[in-house]
């Protein structure tokens, strides 16, 4: 018994707040589920931005799964509708997934709302945001209206807040100020670069320090990517990368790399900015700024997870200067210039 008490703590402390949100409303639910051998439905539904996130949520509950008898699917795009089909059928108590192939399961009716009490939007933000928005909407008219809506996100924006108002009811806001987003424990530098053809020399002069860790390399691009993949690798470094082009397969095997520390250095796009959890990775490099400041608070908490420590090194051209001043005063953080001794800080 107290083995078991202590796997279990040791698996809620790698939980993301969406997980635990879920897994303790499921618990309550098996009480009524237990009774008839197997779950009655779906209970639970959590939709997330990305493949990545989706899948990683599905697993840190499956991961508590077998202590609590919680069975989950993630309903994914680029994965098998057949299984997909097969394991709602056979019931579960959770779904997490994304909401192009969520929607496509309420669509066939293979996945039936009507005991589903809780829907989590996870980075709600970026749910609620750009093309994501009708697929959301297209899943809540299938959902009651008692149903309970919890949004999670370390950003969240003034005209989004002012959305919810039209799904939620009298919400409870737990709100951090933007001040106290910066995550401690993260160091943050930046590197003067006068143009942009110079970014892959100091790349190439920072490699011996990514050596000694794992790092993410961000790119705004797809295309941008698959440039500076090639070109390094053609230089003889070894990295991977990965964006949202890519078949899933690929990408699973990439991430099941990455995350087995079989591969050191990843370049990729936002795709990879949210919510993903890679333990041992300790430095972030933004080879081009973000587009937004939301977006770099999510990039730059992809290191230094769980109280570990971390470094964010930005390329900064001559023009970006004003948009890394931008988001320093937004988040009342200082970026200073990147010491020698880097290395000895990751």
């Amino acid at each position: 018994m107290e083995v078991r008490r202590r796997q279990m703590n040791k698996c809620w402390r790698f939980l993301s707040l969406s997980v635990m949100l879920c897994v303790g409303f499921s618990q309550k639910a098996l009480k009524r589920a237990d009774r008839w051998g197997r779950p009655l439905g779906v209970q639970a539904l959590i939709l997330s931005p990305t493949r990545e996130l989706a899948a990683q949520t599905d697993k840190a509950i499956l991961a508590i799964g077998n202590y609590l008898n919680i069975q989950v699917h993630s309903c994914i795009g680029g994965k098998s509708l057949g299984e997909d089909i097969r394991r709602l059928e056979n019931r579960v108590h959770v779904v997490s997934g994304t909401p192009g192939r969520v929607c496509d399961m309420l669509d066939r009716k293979t996945l039936r709302p009507r005991q589903i009490k809780l829907l989590i939007l996870d980075e709600s933000d970026e749910m609620l945001s750009r093309g994501f928005k009708d697929q959301i909407y297209n899943v809540y008219r299938y959902l009651s209206h008692e149903v309970q809506v919890c949004l999670i996100s370390a950003t969240l924006l003034n005209e989004i807040l002012e959305m919810t108002k039209l799904f939620m009811t009298d919400p409870v806001r737990i709100l951090v100020k933007r001040d106290e987003l910066t995550l401690q424990g993260i160091k943050q530098f930046f590197v003067s670069v006068e143009r942009e053809d110079w970014k892959f020399d100091t790349l190439c002069d920072l490699y011996d320090t990514l050596t000694i860790t794992q790092a993410v390399v961000f790119c705004n691009t797809k295309r941008k990517v698959d440039w500076l993949s090639e070109k390094l690798r053609s230089n003889n470094f070894t990295v991977s990368s990965m964006h949202g082009d890519m078949p899933q397969k690929e990408r699973d095997a990439i991430m099941k790399d990455f995350k087995n520390s079989e591969s050191r250095i990843l370049i990729t796009t936002d795709v990879w900015a949210r919510g993903i959890d890679v333990q041992h990775v300790s430095l972030v490099i933004n080879y081009d700024l973000p587009n937004n400041r939301e977006l770099y608070i999510h990039r730059i908490g992809r290191s230094g997870r769980f109280g570990r420590k971390g470094v964010a090194i930005n390329f900064v051209k001559n023009d970006d200067i004003r948009i890394l001043r931008d988001i320093e005063q937004y988040y009342s953080t200082q970026i200073d210039e990147m010491p020698m001794n880097v290395a000895d800080l990751i």
